[in-house]
């Protein structure tokens, strides 16, 4: 069953949500999909990731954050005014906002006392990090491709970003410039050493981490994911590494299928969480 939902967030914004679930097969757990920069719920691997786990029986929610630059049309970005404004303060707060919702019984028919496991991909998985460092009921986590660094830019380009009042990223895929404004540096230097300091969050995590990353990931280098497994309890820490893959496993957006290396990457999220939610 695939259901459809708008979220209201505390300041009025909205976040289009997607859950998927399979009555035959659920065992009470849930998984929560945190997209990335450029990423949101409908990209390429999103609907199938949903139906894959809730088939494996667990609930699953996707959702797009307010300021991710996609809007009523759910495949392509037409509010890059938004995705300039958006800051990773405001996705920390939608995710907590979220699952706040999820424990207060927004998803009917779902027990909002079960346990919940986090997956992030990219940006999102530290912003799954961020999240899960500063809540009791987040009982696992699972990155995919994630950063470990937030301010990922040299000092040339923040200087001519402060300059302009702004900042240009090609999307490749699409051909549209994206503008990001200053707020978005700013809210990375004032939190830095606090509410947005991964370092920290990731030594302070204490549960079940499972760090997955391709060995051909131009976008993010593997040398993240060896540094998120240097800052972790190894004791509950795993590292995964997927040879001759990159940034999104061989999946493209449209989606045109799976892959042989994103299936062992389900195969190997899903025995990560039926071990670490039960």
């Amino acid at each position: 069953m695939i259901k459809e939902y708008l979220f209201s967030a505390s300041d009025g914004e909205k976040l289009s949500v997607t859950t998927y679930f399979d009555e035959q097969f659920f065992f009470g757990k849930t998984i929560v999909f945190v997209h990335g920069f450029k990423g949101f719920k409908d990209w390429g691997f999103g609907p199938y990731l949903g139906k894959y786990f809730a088939n494996k029986g667990f609930f699953v929610i996707t959702f797009n954050f307010s300021h991710n630059g996609v809007g009523e049309n759910k495949t392509e970005f037409t509010e890059l005014e938004k995705l300039g404004k958006n800051t990773f303060s405001r996705e920390v707060r939608e995710l907590n906002e979220l699952l706040d919702a999820f424990r207060n019984g927004f998803f009917e028919g779902i027990d909002p006392k079960g346990k919940i496991g986090l997956i992030g991909h990219s940006k999102g998985g530290a912003l799954a990090l961020l999240t899960a460092s500063k809540r009791n009921d987040i009982d696992a986590v699972a990155t995919w491709a994630s950063i470990s660094k937030l301010d990922r830019y040299s000092k040339r380009q923040k200087e001519d970003w402060r300059n302009k009042g702004y900042f240009e990223i090609l999307n490749t895929r699409t051909n549209q410039m994206m503008r990001l404004d200053l707020s978005i540096l700013e809210d990375i230097k004032q939190n830095e050493n606090g509410s947005l300091n991964l370092e920290n969050a990731v030594e302070n995590l204490n549960r079940p981490l499972l760090i997955t990353h391709g060995d051909q990931d131009l976008a993010v280098p593997m040398a993240e994911a060896e540094l998120l497994y240097q800052w972790s309890d190894k004791s509950k820490t795993e590292l995964f590494k997927l040879f001759g893959t990159g940034h999104t496993f061989d999946i493209v957006h449209p989606f045109t299928g799976t892959t042989v290396k994103f299936e062992k990457l389900l195969d190997k999220t899903t025995k990560f969480f039926i071990k670490n939610l039960n």
